[in-house]
This record gives structure tokens, sequence and C-alpha cells, in this order.
């Protein structure tokens, strides 16, 4: 039986081999398997300088001090501990987030509970291509604005913000930037000195890590105060208690590694797959591509498909592995809530596809992947003729 072809790289990456193996290194009685708070004891000590390396790795990628890294157990907790943590350390300071309606569910929810505790949000509507400018920010800041929430790279469609403009525009309004960066690793350069971003979610998974794993870059500054959200031992420097999985965060470091070391040559060779897999249908009539192609990453774009359903149209693709939106939102039978941000018709964003390649596709797979689209449209399209 032939495997389907997996283009479903933004909700997930498969683990890199090389990282496995690392990880492998840090499970067993035979390896560096001893919890990093142990400090009475050998494994203990090469506990924490495995933990040491990763965070040295990381740190390495977006240009930052390996003391601003705080684990976690995924990008969703660090956008948790960034927004929470953050308002409730500063509501003396004011009261008043902005962030856009088609963040991250992560951000999303994590403002809502903020509006339930008292603080004011303000949702900025992106622009067509489902990028904020500076001036859509500039307006929306006030003299109580604390905390901008606003992602690197949109997670449905690959659409890039200038997060340095939007930084600047928070910090001259004298509020703090927070950005979410899980769909960025390996994709974009991230350089946290050079945006002046203060605080920066990551994700283990999304970077061909290990899933449970992700880490909060906080800038080192007296005028940056987060209040935690687990409690326990004081770990992380106060701000993330809870013994440190090892094995992850070794996994994670090394993910991280790879793509410093690989990730503008991984984007080149995936942009000539994404280049590949247009030409091949590029001459079917009613195809949108809701991503626009210059102003995104290479690896995610999101199509929209005229004159067909978009459950049937997946149930036809069933040797592909792709998704109708975020993973996160695919119980819902709503249109993508992203397309419709950015004012996708509801027909067309409910017949929209998101298509993400990754370090391990091959043109094989986009040849398959290529070739059952245009026989799932032509099918469905001739059914559906009166």
């Amino acid at each position: 039986m032939t495997s389907p072809v997996y283009l479903d790289y933004a909700a997930t990456t498969p683990v890199d081999p090389r990282v496995a193996e690392v990880m492998s290194r840090h499970l067993t009685l035979e390896g560096t398997f001893a919890n990093p708070a142990s400090r009475s004891h050998m494994p203990g000590w090469l506990a924490e300088q495995a933990v040491e390396n990763g965070r040295r790795q990381v740190a390495d990628l977006i240009k930052a001090d390996p003391r601003e890294i705080v684990w976690t157990s995924g990008a969703t907790e660090a956008d948790n501990l960034a927004i929470t943590g953050f308002l409730r350390a500063n509501r003396d300071k004011g009261r008043h987030l902005v962030t856009s309606i088609i963040e991250h569910k992560a951000v999303i929810d994590t403002a809502k509970a903020a509006e339930q505790e008292g603080f004011d949000v303000t949702w900025l509507t992106p622009q067509t291509d489902g990028s904020v400018s500076p001036g859509q920010l500039a307006e929306a800041m006030r003299p109580d604005t604390v905390l901008v929430s606003l992602m690197a790279v949109n997670n449905e469609l690959g659409t890039i913000n200038d997060i340095a403009a939007l930084a600047e525009v928070a910090h001259d309004h004298g509020a703090m930037i927070h950005v979410d960066a899980a769909q960025a690793v390996g994709r974009i350069d991230l350089d946290v000195g050079r945006s002046k971003v203060d605080m920066m979610s990551l994700s283990g998974h999304k970077a061909y890590g290990p899933k449970g794993i992700g880490a909060l870059y906080v800038r080192r500054s007296p005028d940056l105060r987060l209040e935690a959200l687990i409690h326990g031992g004081g770990h992380e420097r106060s701000m993330r208690s809870g013994t440190l999985a090892t094995h992850q965060i070794a996994g994670m470091g090394e993910a991280f590694a790879l793509a410093a070391n690989e990730g503008e040559a991984d984007q080149a060779r995936i942009q000539s797959l994404r280049d590949r897999l247009l030409e091949a249908i590029a001459d079917l009539d009613g195809v949108h591509c809701n991503t626009r192609l210059e102003a995104s990453v290479p690896n995610i774009i999101n199509l929209g498909f005229e004159g067909v359903d978009g459950e049937s149209l997946l149930m036809a693709l069933r040797d592909i592995a792709l998704s109708t939106g975020s993973a996160c939102n695919s119980a819902s039978v709503e249109p993508s809530y992203v397309l419709q941000g950015i004012g996708v018709p509801r027909r067309l964003a409910l017949a929209s596809l998101r298509l993400s390649i990754g370090r391990f596709t091959s043109e094989d797979d986009i040849d398959r992947a290529g070739q059952a689209l245009r026989t799932a449209l032509i099918g469905l399209r001739q059914r559906a003729m009166p």
C-alpha cells in the first residue's frame, strides 16, 4: 500500500532522524537520563549540561543570550506565559493589549481570557494578505497599552509580518511586543537584537523537533516582568516550574541547530517544490491563491477552489495529508477564521486547502499531489454539473 503524501508540515513536522538520535541518548540508564535539577551527583550535572547546551542552541538561532530562554511545554504555553504573565505583572502600568483576529488560537484564546480578567483588547483586522501594517498598529495604540502580540508567520497563509517595524511602533508608544514565531524557525531570519522583540514564543515540533517542548524568549530587562503561571520549585528563574524534559530539550536544541545551518537551503528547495505544484494545476480554472506568494514563506500555500465542496475535495484527496485550515480548528465545520479575517468569501473559504511542504518532501510527492488535485477537481466539478 502506498503511503499518503504528507503535505501538512505546518501542523507538525516529523522529527528529523538526527534529532531522534540525539534524543535517544537522553532516555535510558546508559545515557544522560537524570533530573537536570539534581546537582548532587554526576548524572544530574550531565543532564543539566545537556539542558544548557539545548538552551544555547535555541538562543543562537534567534541571536539571543541563553539566559533569556525559558523552557515551556510548547508555543501554546509560551504564548500564555507571555501574554497572561505579562499583563498580570504589569496591570498597574496599563490594561490594554493589541493583537489581531487571525492570530493562532493560543494567542486569541489567551487574549479572550484576559478580557474576562478585566483587561481591554483591541482586535486588529489584517490587510488582505494577512499582514498587519505599522500604520494599523500605530492607530490602535493608546496611553494605557502595555503589550502588543502579533505573529511572525501566519500558520494558515504563510504571510510574514515585519516584526521589526511593528516592534518599533510598540516601543514608540511605551509598550512591549510579544511575537509568536512557531512557524518562522528555519523559514525566516530571526534576530531578536535587530528586531528589538521583547518576547518570542518558539516550538520544537514545527521545526523537526519533538512535540511537547517549546520556549519563550524573554529579553533581559528590569522593565520586563512576568508573573509565573505554573508554580512549584522555582525552575527557569521562577518563571516556569517543573522538572525539565532533558531528552525533549536536547532534541529541540539539535533541531534549532540544524535549522540555523540548513534553513536557507531547505527553503530554496521547498520554494522550487511549491512552484512545481502550482505549475501542475496552473491550467485549471477557478483556482485562487489565498496566499500572497511574494510576502510569505515558501512552505505554506493556501488555495481556494471554485465549484467544489471543501469536505468533498478533502475526501477525494485521501492519499494526500493536508488541511482545510489550522489543525487546532479542524473539528469545526465553519470556514477558517483566518480566511474570513482577510475577506475571503465564505463559499471559497469553505473550499480552501492549506498545503505545507517540508524538508522530506520529494519531487515525486509533489507530482503525486498535483495529479491527485487535478483528478479530484475535474471529477467533482463534472459531477456537480447539471
